[in-house]
């Protein structure tokens, strides 16, 4: 269970993730069930003599802060048997506002040239060192605020790569894990299914909820497929035995579908929504500081240059995310009223022009979420209360583009279907490629990327 709980922090492939399972629950699954996850586990890693995929099996994780931590450490002639976690943000602030006082220096006060002390200030307060030491010192503190300041960023980034991906998966602890093991496996495949990468395509991304995913939903559950009913019936077995314990509370970390919020308390309810608010407000922020820094093209959501489209794409996927659950949350509750008054809309990704100029050729026109998108007020200003959208609003804007306001998910929970189980691609900046080492090569170059190719010097 250790090694599948480690899976909701990791970008596994579904069928390395199958493999693990079908180990997990050797003896205990029906035949069905058996050939079912049988057929994602036959393209493991583990299935395969190269066992090898060019793909990271990790997220994005921030640079931490090492060198400057024992830079800064020999500076301020510390002790160097200290121990800091310097790829806490946390705990190298922490060491910042620790150290600061020993120059008499404020945190966040940097200007050169009117938060330094001189030289009678330095000596009323004790300080029997030269002004270039002192300066040194200075600057390395001013060094690290701005070293932590970027750690805070690509730490913010980097959670919301992970909410575009899988929701709340990521924070989901050991203990409310493994206290249900059926439960567990569902929501690992689950997630490994939500953390797909995007493919370069006009037709759609795969959906996460396929064939096998709703079989272990089921299993966890104890809902029978049809299948299970009929061979129950004809070799008359008695289920009346088993007991199923599905954890709900789990599954709405990855999955908060009406039909699992529909078995949690209101309290649970409650909690729930709190948390999916407070995320909703955390991305708000980002969204609009985004929208400063980049000039982007509302009309059309063409990226052109300057724009970092990558960070705009994983911030705006963690909204869509936070605010799909958002909905289902105050559906479930019986809140939907809020909508009247406060109805904030999705936030749309950015998208290479290649990509729409291929819409185009294939006879496509640009997406209609687009001009709902752009006929309704900025969804971070909405939530900050900024500007007013309302439920009407929406509704008449996705009538105009010639949408479904609750069937697109604008005001209502977003239904799903059950889609089958697809092959993981191996994938160089979305475009599928058959080799791993292949991939590895093309990527190393820069093919496909968007920028000029790279030249690699042979080792």
């Amino acid at each position: 269970m250790e090694a599948l709980y480690q899976t909701l922090k990791q970008r596994k492939r579904p069928e390395d993730v199958a493999e693990m399972i079908l180990t997990l629950l050797e003896g205990e699954l029906a035949q069905d069930e058996k050939r079912m996850l049988e057929k994602a586990a036959q393209g493991s890693l583990k299935k395969h003599f190269y066992a090898y995929t060019s793909m990271a099996q990790e997220f994005f994780k921030p640079i931490g802060a090492e060198k400057q931590v024992k830079k800064t450490v020999e500076l301020f002639r510390l002790n160097s048997e200290m121990t800091i976690d310097a790829d806490d943000p946390v705990a190298v602030e922490t060491f910042i506002q620790e150290i600061s006082p020993m120059i008499h220096k404020d945190m966040g006060k940097n200007h050169y040239l009117n938060d330094r002390l001189n030289k009678m200030q330095r000596q009323a307060e004790g300080m029997d060192i030269s002004k270039r030491q002192y300066n040194k010192l200075f600057r390395r503190l001013r060094f690290m605020e701005k070293k932590l300041r970027k750690m805070n960023r690509m730490a913010q980034k980097s959670e919301y790569e992970q909410v575009a991906k899988h929701g709340l998966a990521h924070r989901l602890s050991y203990e409310e894990f493994i206290k249900d093991k059926y439960t567990a496996c569902f929501i690992t495949y689950y997630t490994a299914r939500c953390n797909l990468r995007s493919e370069f395509t006009i037709s759609g991304q795969q959906r996460p909820y396929d064939e096998i995913a709703d079989m272990l939903f089921k299993k966890c559950t104890g809902e029978q497929s049809v299948h299970q009913i009929l061979r129950n019936q004809i070799f008359r077995k008695d289920i009346s035995a088993i007991v199923n314990t599905p954890n709900y509370k789990a599954i709405s970390y990855v999955y908060p579908d009406p039909k699992v919020l529909a078995h949690l308390s209101d309290v649970e309810k409650g909690e729930l929504l709190g948390h999916w608010t407070g995320v909703l407000q955390e991305i708000a922020e980002f969204l609009a500081q985004l929208w400063k820094e980049n000039t982007i093209n509302r009309t059309t959501m063409v990226v052109k240059k300057g724009n970092d489209s990558s960070t705009w794409n994983h911030t705006a996927g963690a909204w869509n995310k936070a605010r799909d659950a958002w909905m289902n949350l105050i559906y479930a509750l019986g809140l939907e009223f809020i909508l009247d008054q406060m109805c904030f809309g999705k936030v749309l990704r950015l998208m290479a022009a290649d990509v729409v100029a291929w819409h185009y050729r294939a006879g496509e026109k640009l997406d209609p979420n687009t001009e709902v998108w752009n006929k309704i007020p900025l969804p971070w200003e909405v939530f900050r209360e900024k500007e007013i959208c309302t439920r009407s609003l929406v509704k008449d804007a996705c009538y105009n583009a010639g949408l479904d306001a609750e069937q697109s998910g604008w005001i209502a929970p977003r239904p799903h279907g059950i889609v089958a189980f697809r092959p993981t691609p191996e994938l160089v900046h979305g475009v599928s490629v058959g080799s791993p080492f292949l991939a590895s090569i093309l990527r190393k170059h820069g093919y496909f990327s968007g920028k000029g190719l790279k030249t690699v010097q042979s080792e």
